[in-house]
């Protein structure tokens, strides 16, 4: 990726080696591959979206442990501050040209476990969003895992992670997210729920995707062999692809993200469209 042009954002918090309150260190990043691979990696927090935490029903505890503000020093955060910036012009762009006005997301750089407005959670969740006080919490060790493990490297790879979280803040800057969340809570069967999760995540994907075409079309952010690191990325957090690797058999109704053939379809469709109208995955089959 081209991002010279860009400059970090500034819209993050560093809690990265501070201490958790109450807790024990935290996860290893090893349990964070474990928990990854049953279907937890690469999206919202799925607590968040099956509604089980206080704070979703506005009553959570929702005063966290801050960190140090601003632009971060080192390079991989440097990096994802920088991803994050393209985020913000995109979305504050495509807002403009609908008559509505961007709120920019918080990105929190933890290590290991992290407090967040919607609950307590470690590493294992992965990346995820939390609605409720609107930030993006990121451990950078999940980009290295991201290629060693899952076997989807590059910067546009790592990219594509942070605007897949920042689809479910345009989601909730929508009013999307909350209707999703509530359809999740009235769901009948696990089944359903699980089904209502795909969709949300897929719309991500598709927005994200949305967001690579104007960054490009905008700023040529793009190099070539970006768009395949992006297509790996979303395949290899697929939940076949994670049910497959982690016992073996794949079970479509305890899918949560989208098989990675979805995932692609999904992500390659806000790419060429480059409109989020093209976006919505909660009609017909996805």
């Amino acid at each position: 990726m081209r991002l010279d042009d860009f400059k970090p954002s500034s819209n993050v918090e560093d809690r990265r080696g501070m201490n958790f309150p109450g807790g024990g260190g935290g996860l290893g990043i090893g349990t964070v591959i474990v928990v990854g691979l049953l279907g937890w990696a690469l999206g919202i927090n799925p607590m968040t979206l099956l509604g089980g935490l206080e704070a979703l029903q506005g009553s959570g505890q929702q005063q966290t442990t801050q960190g140090r503000k601003g632009p971060p020093d080192d390079q991989v955060a440097q990096f994802a501050a920088k991803v994050l910036a393209t985020t913000e012009q995109v979305w504050t762009d495509q807002f403009r040209q609908q008559g509505r006005t961007y709120t920019k997301p918080t990105m929190v750089l933890f290590s290991g476990r992290v407090q967040s407005a919607c609950g307590d959670a470690s590493a294992a969740v992965g990346p995820f969003y939390c609605p409720v006080d609107q930030k993006i919490y990121l451990d950078l060790d999940f980009f290295k895992e991201l290629a060693t493990r899952f076997g989807a490297p590059g910067d546009f790879a790592s990219a594509y992670v942070i605007a897949h979280e920042v689809g479910h803040h345009v989601q909730n800057l929508i009013g999307i997210l909350p209707k999703l969340q509530q359809a999740q809570r009235n769901a009948a069967t696990q089944r359903e729920a699980n089904g209502i999760s795909v969709r949300s995540e897929l719309m991500a994907d598709c927005l994200a995707g949305v967001w690579a075409n104007h960054a490009n079309a905008d700023y040529r952010v793009m190099e070539p062999g970006d768009v395949d690191e992006g297509m790996k990325a979303a395949a290899a957090v697929g939940d076949d692809r994670l049910q497959r690797q982690a016992t073996g058999t794949v079970v479509r109704d305890n899918f949560t993200h989208g098989s990675s053939q979805q995932r692609v379809t999904w992500f390659m469709r806000g790419l060429k469209a480059g409109n989020m109208n093209q976006c919505n995955t909660l009609q017909g089959t996805p």
